[in-house]
C-alpha cells in the first residue's frame, strides 16, 4: 500500500504523522544530550556488517564528519570505542567497541527496555508484542533500503 492507493483521510492523516511521531520518540532516548549521542554511535559501531568509519558514521547519522569526528572522540577518550587498523586496508583507520562501550550499550538498551514496558504497560500482551514485531521489521527493512540506495 502506497500513499493515495484507496485512502480514506482519516488513513493518510495517520501515515502523515509517522514522521512527527518519530522526531518526538527520538527524544525519548538517555537522560542527557552526551548519552544520546553515545548511544547513536555505539550502536552504529556495533550493528555494523561492515568495519565502520568515522565517515560511515556520519554517513549513518547524516552529518558533517567533522560533528560524526567530535562524537566519537569522546566516545574513544571515555574508552567506549577505540580505533583500530583495519584487517581490510592497514591504511584505513576502523572504530570497535570496547568491552566498557557494549556494557554501556546494554545499559541504554535496558533503559530502552524499561521505557518502553512503562509506555505500553496499559497494552494488551499481544499488541505490546505486535507492536515491537513491526517496529523491528520497520527498522530492518529501513536499513535494507538504505543498503541499495547506496548500491
Amino acid at each position: 500500500m502506497t500513499s493515495g492507493d484507496d485512502m480514506t483521510p482519516e488513513e493518510e492523516a495517520l501515515l502523515d504523522g509517522i514522521g512527527p511521531i518519530f522526531a518526538r520518540l527520538r527524544r525519548r532516548v538517555p537522560a542527557s544530550r552526551r548519552d544520546a549521542s553515545r548511544n547513536l554511535v555505539l550502536n552504529i559501531v556495533a550493528d555494523s556488517r561492515d568495519e565502520m568509519t568515522v565517515g560511515g558514521v556520519a554517513e549513518e547519522l547524516g552529518v558533517d564528519q567533522s560533528v560524526a569526528s567530535r562524537m566519537v572522540s569522546d566516545c574513544i577518550s571515555s574508552g567506549y570505542l577505540l580505533r583500530a587498523a583495519s584487517q581490510e586496508d592497514g591504511r584505513r583507520t576502523v572504530l570497535k567497541l570496547t568491552q566498557q562501550g557494549a556494557d554501556l550499550r546494554e545499559c541504554f538498551a535496558k533503559g530502552q527496555r524499561e521505557a518502553f514496558e512503562q509506555i505500553t504497560e496499559g497494552w494488551p500482551r499481544r499488541e505490546r508484542l505486535q507492536f515491537a514485531r513491526l517496529l523491528l521489521r520497520y527498522v530492518e527493512d529501513a536499513a535494507l533500503l538504505r543498503e541499495r540506495e547506496r548500491t
